[in-house]
């Protein structure tokens, strides 16, 4: 590795384009870029302090630069995803799974069998594919056997070995499947014009195998063989019965590869939708794992690199929601209107369904990972300094304006912290006075919190609009700690959020995981809130019952419904039951009273 200074390296770059690595003292490569200058973008991270934190720590491991000049950009993207995917280097994005895809068969042989393979085996076959779904391999070759019969044994069908009567037909021929090739009852002519047909369906194209089952089954009807025109008939209808549930777009449109981007803070999924004939023939979504914040515009051209490599893609025409650069060759389209628009939605759904997928994978074998997906959105969805790890959320409760309390729920790590949370009986408040109540238990809680030396949350929920919020943070101002906790209001009706001094609100995606987190904070301080409050009053209502009786305080009336547990027990007590805890005195006087 290079013992110079990194000025003295970057001096002696080109300004040509090409591919840098960087490598830290030990000589492990860190990163591979491409750039069309590659003086200006190497200089570029060592000239001004880097916005992003992750990219600052690279740049310090920094001790060698190494470069390969290249004739142009395209090849400069082609380079760069080859050797990150040699090198792997640790702050590249990570592209993953690596599995074996499924690929169908076209076998280099006399009468040709097809099947389906993970294996791809340098004879002269013909292999179409990858697939990613084993699903859609079935299917197609289903359909492929329900129209044509094609043999499925093995057998070296040399012209040599059938005319010296070495096979004899099997099950397959006797059920229709197969015409009997090894016996010589079919001829090659006509085995290998299937092949051609089934060749064209492989592709997406129906056209010439639907021409030529209706050119026959004419023939056959024209000579009276109705029976086997009408099965031809049948096997037309399923062809084109397949060809139309297929069938996304214009018909017109063929050969093109569409591509989109949906990304998060930490990975980005992006969806590959091979287009022929107007059907969709293929579907992939490749997830990338971000390692220095790349922009949609780098990950998406990474992407369509790996994975017009990976599928062998020979499309000269890409579909794509804003447009990246890309080898030479080929057109790029970034659609408005029509077909073309809707092919680039149909690939975004399918970026986002599977996103929503992978998420209810991790939240079950990889929680840890889920979890600071979740906290990291909610930063950026919030614009917090840090990820709200230690969230408590607010409600006031007082329903008629009787009996008012207040609720606070804890989330940790955006689950519920059920044993923290906390009741609280409104002390200095007269009547249903929303502001005045949120002022108090807000005060009264993070004075505990800073007199006990309990950590305080990383945000702060108010279930409540601008009114609410401001009374929070009167609370704050007076106990000091306003900036040092973030806080938010949320009103119920739009779901709108507000910030401290914003008079203009937030709206977050209503499918958002921040929202919903915040929805479930919400209607739980909201639950736990209302369940206290009804608790209580129904105990006032009980108290003020049996206190209504003369010579009956609230002493007694609570020793009797710790004995009977129930007004309604108190009512169908004898005289002498009640006796044995309160007195007959007292019994005499509870029992007729209800007597």
């Amino acid at each position: 590795m290079s013992t110079l200074p990194i000025e003295v390296q970057l001096s002696s770059l080109p300004d040509n384009p090409g591919v840098y690595q960087f490598f830290d003292q030990d000589g492990k490569i860190l990163y591979v870029g491409k750039a069309k200058n590659l003086k200006k973008r190497v200089s570029s991270y060592f000239a001004r302090k880097q916005e992003y934190g992750k990219t600052r720590v690279m740049v310090k491991k920094v001790q060698t630069i190494k470069h390969v000049v290249v004739p142009t950009e395209s090849d400069a993207l082609l380079l760069e995803n080859n050797l990150i995917k040699k090198h792997q280097p640790r702050y590249n994005v990570m592209l993953r799974d690596d599995k074996s895809y499924p690929w169908i068969c076209i076998k280099n042989e006399r009468f040709p069998r097809i099947f389906m393979t993970r294996k791809l085996i340098k004879d002269g076959s013909e292999y179409f594919g990858p697939y990613t779904s084993v699903r859609t391999v079935k299917t197609i070759l289903d359909l492929i056997r329900s129209v044509y019969p094609l043999r499925t044994c093995n057998y070296d069908l040399s012209e040599e070995k059938i005319s010296a009567g070495k096979y004899k037909v099997c099950l397959e021929y006797h059920l229709g499947n197969c015409k009997g090739p090894c016996e010589g009852l079919q001829t090659l002519e006509e085995y290998d014009g299937q092949i051609d047909d089934i060749r064209a369906i492989i592709k997406g194209s129906f056209s010439s195998s639907l021409s030529n089952l209706k050119k026959q089954m004419k023939a056959l009807a024209a000579e009276m063989h109705f029976e086997k025109a009408q099965r031809l008939k049948e096997k037309i209808e399923v062809l084109e019965n397949y060809q139309a549930k297929s069938m996304i777009v214009n018909p017109k449109i063929s050969n093109v590869d569409v591509f989109s981007i949906i990304s998060d803070e930490t990975h980005a999924y992006i969806n590959f939708l091979q287009i022929s004939h107007g059907l969709v023939v293929r579907s992939h979504t490749l997830e990338i794992k971000k390692k220095l914040e790349e922009t949609d515009e780098e990950l998406l051209q990474l992407g369509i690199i790996e994975i017009r490599q990976r599928f062998n893609s020979e499309s000269k025409e890409l579909y794509l929601p804003f447009p990246v650069e890309v080898e030479e060759g080929l057109k790029i389209m970034v659609p408005k209107l029509g077909d073309k628009r809707k092919l680039v939605d149909l690939s975004t759904r399918n970026a986002k369904f599977y996103r929503q997928e992978r998420f209810k994978q991790i939240k079950i074998t990889d929680p840890d990972r889920h979890t600071k997906r979740v906290m990291a959105q909610m930063k950026a969805d919030l614009r917090l300094s840090e990820e709200p790890r230690h969230i408590e959320c607010f409600d006031n409760s007082n329903i008629q304006g009787s009996n008012p309390v207040a609720a606070c729920v804890v989330f940790k790590d955006g689950k519920p912290s059920k044993k923290e949370y906390r009741h609280f009986h409104i002390k200095t408040v007269e009547g249903p006075d929303d502001f005045a109540s949120m002022e108090e238990v807000v005060h009264r809680r993070y004075k505990r919190l800073l007199s006990e030396g309990t950590p305080l949350p990383q945000l702060i929920i108010i279930d409540g609009g601008k009114g609410q919020l401001s009374s929070a943070l009167k609370s704050l101002d007076l106990l000091g700690i306003r900036g040092k906790v973030a806080i938010i209001g949320i009103a119920k009706r739009l779901e709108e959020i507000y910030f401290p001094e914003d008079p203009i609100p937030l709206y977050l995606d209503k499918k958002s995981e921040t929202l919903r987190i915040i929805q479930q904070l919400r209607n739980e301080a909201h639950r736990f809130g209302i369940n206290f409050h009804r608790n209580r009053r129904s105990k006032a209502a009980i108290n003020s019952e049996l206190e209504s009786i003369e010579g009956i305080g609230e002493k007694t009336a609570q020793q009797l419904l710790q004995e009977f547990k129930s007004v309604k027990r108190i009512k169908e007590a004898t005289i002498d039951h009640l006796a044995k805890s309160i007195g007959m005195a007292k019994a005499k006087k509870i029992y007729e009273s209800f007597h």
